[in-house]
């Protein structure tokens, strides 16, 4: 692999603003033309959808700026490389099912760490992924809801314009989305719950944990499904007392979240994705051609690792050349302690020598 494969030109806030520039100008298309030249966009909603194209910005921007280092840079190349091999291509999607219920719908690579950890991050994920799956269309007018003409009792739904079912009010499929959005709150409460009841007890976690990276995320999750709830609250059972304010108050939450969201803790949901691309390079280093250490003749990693982590030293102006003209990553890690010790052992001869001399 050549140097000239991985390497980047031009300014990197340059770069990454273009595609954080980008990504908001393919939002605002997207809600144009998904809302029918804005005919079904809801005015009342425009601070949501504002605050969702400046985060689609942020995002835009930080993820090109991840991906201009050049460590993530490579793997992550190398891992679509690996991904759309021809010979692989069938296998790897079988592959990547098996990830995506593993990872994504089980999360079993959390459940590894501890059950706790596991039941926190799973309300925690779901909550917000069935939170956003309805609240994104809505706020952009991408999906929208009606009265028959025919009968106040039956409600209509359409998606891009398109209608895609009804229902009479009454019904449990009425009841159920209409208060979606509260299934979400509360499974978000419980993962809040969760996460700070593991945080109490673990001594660890607590000695690390930061208010920025651990507490504040859960605090802006608590606050937006709290305030949500409220407002049901206040419709239900408070005959709309105080339903403004409410409202307000839940929207100023939602609206910090977003913009919080490309610079904070969960930026790790859109990284997630593109780090599996690593399982596909492991298996493919597995099953590739095999290092050879140059002082033991043993095998001890993937050739295809070991180049590509000869090129990233190479960018990164890593001189690890040997005098002999081999390279120390072709050299096992056992030889590397052995040849430790053997430095360290001749320098304390030599000074035991030089004292003696003396």
């Amino acid at each position: 692999m050549k140097k000239a494969e991985f390497s980047v030109r031009g300014s990197d806030t340059l770069h990454a603003f273009a595609w954080g520039s980008a990504t908001a100008s393919v939002l605002v298309i997207g809600i144009v033309i998904g809302s029918r030249g804005l005919k079904d966009f809801d005015p009342a909603l425009v601070s949501y959808a504002g605050a969702s194209v400046l985060a689609a910005f942020g995002l835009g921007y930080r993820y090109a700026m991840w991906l201009r280092r050049p460590p993530t840079r490579l793997y992550w190349r190398r891992g679509w490389q690996v991904f759309l091999q021809p010979r692989r291509l069938p296998a790897n999607i079988a592959h990547l099912g098996r990830i995506f219920l593993d990872n994504f719908v089980m999360q079993r690579f959390i459940e590894k760490r501890s059950s706790l950890r596991w039941t926190a991050h799973w309300f925690l994920a779901w909550g917000c992924l069935l939170a956003a799956a309805i609240t994104f269309p809505l706020s952009f007018g991408w999906v929208r809801f009606e009265t028959a003409r025919d009968s106040q009792e039956i409600y209509k739904a359409f998606m891009f314009g398109f209608p895609v079912g009804s229902f009479r009010l009454g019904t449990p499929i009425a009841e159920l989305t209409f208060n979606i959005l509260d299934i979400a709150a509360v499974m978000v409460l419980i993962g809040v719950f969760f996460a700070l009841w593991r945080r109490s007890r673990d001594h660890g976690a607590m000695s690390v944990q930061q208010f920025a990276n651990d507490l504040l995320p859960l605090i802006m999750l608590f606050a937006i499904s709290i305030t949500g709830l409220f407002l049901t609250a206040s419709t239900h059972l408070m005959h709309g007392l105080h339903y403004v304010f409410l409202s307000q108050l839940h929207a100023i939450t939602v609206i910090l979240t977003l913009l919080y969201l490309p610079f904070g803790k969960f930026f790790h949901i859109f990284q997630r994705p593109a780090q599996l691309a690593i399982d596909f390079y492991k298996r493919a280093g597995i099953e590739g051609e095999q290092a050879i250490c140059v002082r033991c003749a043993q095998p001890y990693g993937s050739k295809m690792q070991m180049e590509d982590l000869k090129t990233l030293q190479e960018m990164l102006c890593i001189k690890y050349q040997l005098a002999d003209g081999t390279h120390y990553q072709d050299v096992c890690p056992a030889c590397r302690r052995k040849n430790l010790a053997l430095a360290q052992d001749g320098l304390w001869k030599s000074l035991g020598t030089d004292v003696r001399g003396r």
